[in-house]
């Protein structure tokens, strides 16, 4: 069953800059909750047969809008001002957002459908560079309203990312151990060590999937791929876990993966020296316990990622433990905001139990060795766990309240 969603909001994605992913807020289990259309230039002189054409610039918020009975209305949001907006439909006493739509550029229209019911309503229009104002109330008789969700603030996000902070740095302790171990394997020329060595190390690294924004270039130096780089998988700039990784499964020697794996060691060492210093932005949080899964889906579930270990589903589980732990600390805010949580609990369960099926003692199954309906079982558990995730970067996003 489709899950009930309020209002859309944009985000740019770690692994495609150039790729915009649509979030949707789940909260429980009610039809379609709100949904917004396209941008239309223009002010029109009256809205469709049913709609209501509402004002959302500064001077004029939610003028057009004065009554309403209860059910589905969709609202024609005009910015009639010269700057960006963005729009909340929310309970003017509680805050508790029923729809909204950002980015409502001068001049434009934007669709907002939302189910009212019993309860008293009102525009909030946040210009980019301006205060909030709050628009006129309208009060609904009878009827049961669409889900909601109280904003969450930049400053109720700041203990989670604190503690989260806190556990990456406990979580780069052992990466610095595991290739240390690593290169040491490599150094005494035991490759089969080694390649036993290589998955544990790679595998904690790959838990910390919500701090990469604060890692910086340190990523790239330790989990980077050859895309993009002109020589591929022999280029001189491929380093970091996959360069050893397709060395030690393509029959380099180990005078050859000496310097890589030295280099390794050098970078995750210096990434956790210089942790204590380091700041992650608390309004990512939400979006990066989306992201984790998104990568997984893009690049793991694809096998982008597999220089030939074939470890994909290792990594695609130790990523599920890493959404894992970004959502331990986010869920006192998500108790009270989000009802679809004890959902989300059980199918992450329902993808560890996938994923361990097919962990043998020390090796994994490769993907090219799924049969098509365990690859599409995986496909499915995990796609549904990033539409689900979407809700939880939505909901912590920030709204501006004033």
């Amino acid at each position: 069953m489709p899950l009930p969603r309020l209002g859309t909001r944009s985000v740019h994605l770690r692994t495609a800059p150039a790729v915009f992913v649509v979030l949707s807020v789940a909260l429980a289990g009610a039809p379609l909750a709100c949904s917004l259309g396209g941008p239309r230039h223009g002010r029109a002189a009256g809205g469709p047969s049913g709609h209501v054409v509402v004002d959302v610039s500064k001077s004029h918020c939610g003028r057009g809008w004065t009554r309403s009975g209860p059910g589905v209305r969709t609202f024609d949001l005009h910015n009639s001002s010269d700057g960006a907006a963005e729009v909340y439909l929310e309970d003017p006493g509680s805050q508790v957002v029923y729809g909204e739509v950002e980015g409502i550029g001068p001049g434009t229209t934007r669709q907002l459908t939302v189910r009212l019911g019993e309860g008293t309503y009102a525009f909030k229009c946040v210009p980019d560079d301006a205060d909030a104002v709050t628009g006129p109330s309208v009060r609904i008789s009878g009827g049961q309203r669409g889900p909601g969700a109280a904003p969450v603030s930049a400053h109720d996000l700041i203990p989670p990312a604190l503690a989260y902070q806190k556990w990456v740095g406990t979580g780069l302790d052992d990466v610095v151990r595991l290739t240390t171990t690593l290169r040491d394997t490599i150094d005494r020329g035991d490759l089969a060590a080694a390649r036993s060595a290589w998955l544990p190390a790679h595998l904690e690294y790959e838990r910390l999937g919500a701090a990469y924004g604060a890692f910086g270039d340190a990523d790239a130096a330790v989990n980077g791929t050859d895309a993009g780089l002109p020589g591929g998988v022999h280029d001189k700039d491929f380093a970091g876990f996959h360069r050893i990784e397709y060395g030690l499964w393509h029959g380099e020697s180990a005078d050859g993966l000496r310097a890589p794996a030295t280099a390794l060691v050098k970078a995750v060492t210096g990434l956790r020296d210089a942790w204590s210093q380091a700041r992650m932005d608390p309004a990512q949080l939400g979006l990066r316990a989306h992201e984790i899964l998104e990568n997984t889906v893009q690049f793991e579930l694809t096998g982008r990622t597999d220089y030939g270990s074939g470890s994909n589903l290792a990594t695609a589980r130790a990523n599920l433990d890493g959404t894992r732990e970004v959502l331990s600390r986010l869920r006192p805010l998500l108790a009270t905001r989000y009802a679809g949580l004890p959902e989300l609990r059980k199918e992450l369960d329902r993808a560890g139990h996938t994923l361990d099926g097919f962990h043998h003692g020390d090796s994994w199954t490769p993907l090219n060795r799924l049969t098509r309906a365990q690859r599409e079982d995986v496909d499915a558990v995990l796609g549904d766990l990033v539409e689900r995730l979407a809700s939880v970067a939505t909901l912590c996003d920030p709204r501006r309240t004033v």
